[in-house]
This record gives structure tokens, C-alpha cells and sequence, in this order.
């Protein structure tokens, strides 16, 4: 079984360079690309794109995957995406991929036995995963400046921490084993793999964060037989994040067009002719009138 897109390499390492800009000067470049083009109004940063399952991608989030710090909302998306298209392909995995935001609430909750109702049913599962961020307060949207992995074998009793700028979000990452421990009554030994692949730029550490869970989903977890010890380590592997921001792209641009083809056969009688407004969808059609 093939797995990961070839964006692991030996020896090969392919990263956008490309920093931030600054604040004034990226506000006068969304001014200009959002305004119309040739008399077309094109699309706002918060204007929907695709709407796939759970996840509203707007046109910011396409444009973070392109070249920028992923955002919350790009990361779930991808977390619907294995969860939906690989992760369904085996009916018997007891696996969680915990979204960003669920993930943040559990660092920033004292007692996260108050989350329980929210939260997936932990009850016979193997495996979680969880987004950790480094930011420090719940007032900011999209806050915090760095994305990290945490894997938790709940099998193994051992939390494992992939970070591409280690130590970054070692403490963060600590506490959010420590917060699963308390909510799934187990004690967790924590890991910090230092050598998980290292990014090179300040913006791929959630480009990163999603290409490693693919990888240890796919490659690593899915793919082991029940008698193997399995390598958790990512020793000697090496990301391609340039290729995986157009893995990402061409994975949604799919989704899009097939929503739009889905919608074009509906025909729906309540839209007499006119375009509707809402962005192409995948995972619930008939919501879309």
C-alpha cells in the first residue's frame, strides 16, 4: 500500500522558503487581490469555498495552504479528509484525529472531565491524535505562532510528541497528555521525539503536523498487524512541504468540482435558475438550496 503522496524522503528536502509579511503590508495585499479583477468581484478572505462534512474552507484558508501558517480550520479540514476517505476504509481502527479546537479547549480546560459530553466516546479507542498550538490565551482567534504533533497510544500508555521546531511547544504538548491522561483515567509516559523532521522556514510547522499524521495514520498505524511492534520514530525522514501544500490544493480543488458537479445535477426547484450562494458541498448535498 502506497501511503503518504511521496512526501517523505530520504535524504530530500523541499521547503518554501517564503517568509510572513508585515501586518500593513498584508492587509494591502488582501485589499488588492480580494477587489474585482476584469469587472469580476472575485472572493473575500471570509468567503466560503467548500464546504466538505464538517469544515467551512473560505477563500483565507485556501490561501494559507498555498504559501502561509495553516490555520485552524485548514488542519481540520485535513483531519475530515483522512478521517472520511482512509481512515473509513477500515471499519475496525479505533482511531481519533481531534480537531484543533477540541484539542486547544482540552490544554485550556482545568477539569477536562467537564469536556466529556463534547468529546469524542474514548471508550475502546487505540489511538488519538491532537493538533497542540502555543497559543496563551482563548480571547484571540487563530492565535499562537507555532503547530505541533501529540500522538497518544492509549494501547501503549505513551503520549508521543513530534515537533519541527523542538523544543518549541514541549510544555504545551505536556500538558495536553496530561489533560487526556485526567479525562481517560490512565496514566501516559510522554515521549518528545527529537528526531522528528526539522522545518526550515517559520510558516510549514502545520503543513508538517498534518503531513506526520497522515504518515503514522497510513504508513505506521493502519498497516501494522496486531502480533508487530510498531516504530513510532521518524528518524531519517525528511518532508517535502511544498508538495504537500499542493497535495492539499489538489485535494480540495477535487472536492470542489465534484460538489459543483453534484449540485449542477440536483436541479434543485427552489433556486429558479439563479447561482446559489453557497459554496460547493461534499458530505451533506441536499442541505445546500
Amino acid at each position: 500500500m502506497q501511503t503518504g503522496m511521496g512526501l517523505f524522503h530520504k535524504n530530500m528536502l523541499l521547503l518554501n522558503r517564503s517568509a510572513k509579511r508585515h501586518p500593513l503590508a498584508e492587509i494591502e495585499h488582501k485589499r488588492r487581490k480580494y477587489s474585482k479583477t476584469n469587472g469580476r468581484p472575485q472572493l473575500a478572505p471570509d468567503d466560503a469555498y467548500l464546504s466538505y462534512h464538517d469544515v467551512r474552507l473560505t477563500r483565507e484558508d485556501i490561501d494559507c495552504i498555498k504559501n502561509d501558517w495553516l490555520t485552524d480550520n485548514a488542519i481540520a479540514f485535513w483531519e475530515e479528509y483522512l478521517e472520511h476517505e482512509k481512515l473509513g476504509e477500515y471499519p475496525k481502527a479505533n482511531i481519533v484525529l481531534l480537531r484543533p479546537s477540541m484539542a486547544f479547549l482540552i490544554m485550556k480546560t482545568q477539569d477536562p472531565l467537564s469536556l466529556k459530553s463534547a468529546l469524542p466516546d474514548f471508550n475502546n479507542v487505540t489511538h488519538i491524535f491532537l493538533p497542540v498550538n502555543d497559543c496563551r490565551t482563548v480571547d484571540v482567534a487563530e492565535g499562537g505562532s507555532h503547530w505541533s504533533l501529540l500522538l497518544v497510544s492509549v494501547t501503549d500508555g505513551v503520549a508521543f510528541h513530534y515537533d519541527s521546531m523542538s523544543p518549541s511547544n514541549l510544555q504545551e504538548a505536556k500538558l495536553v497528555a496530561h489533560r487526556i491522561s485526567q479525562l481517560i483515567g490512565k496514566p501516559f509516559k510522554f515521549i518528545n521525539l527529537e528526531d522528528s523532521p526539522q522545518q526550515e522556514n517559520s510558516m510549514d510547522c502545520g503543513v508538517y503536523v498534518c503531513l506526520l499524521m497522515q504518515h503514522l495514520l497510513l504508513s505506521r498505524l493502519l498497516t501494522a498487524h496486531a502480533e508487530n511492534k510498531v516504530s513510532m520514530s521518524m528518524r531519517g525522514s525528511e518532508v517535502d512541504a511544498t508538495g504537500g501544500r499542493k497535495e492539499m490544493l489538489r485535494i480540495i480543488e477535487a472536492r470542489r468540482k465534484e460538489g459543483e458537479r453534484r449540485r449542477s445535477r440536483s436541479h434543485s426547484p427552489y433556486t429558479h435558475g439563479r447561482k446559489s450562494r453557497s459554496p460547493p458541498r461534499i458530505g451533506d448535498e441536499n442541505a445546500d438550496v
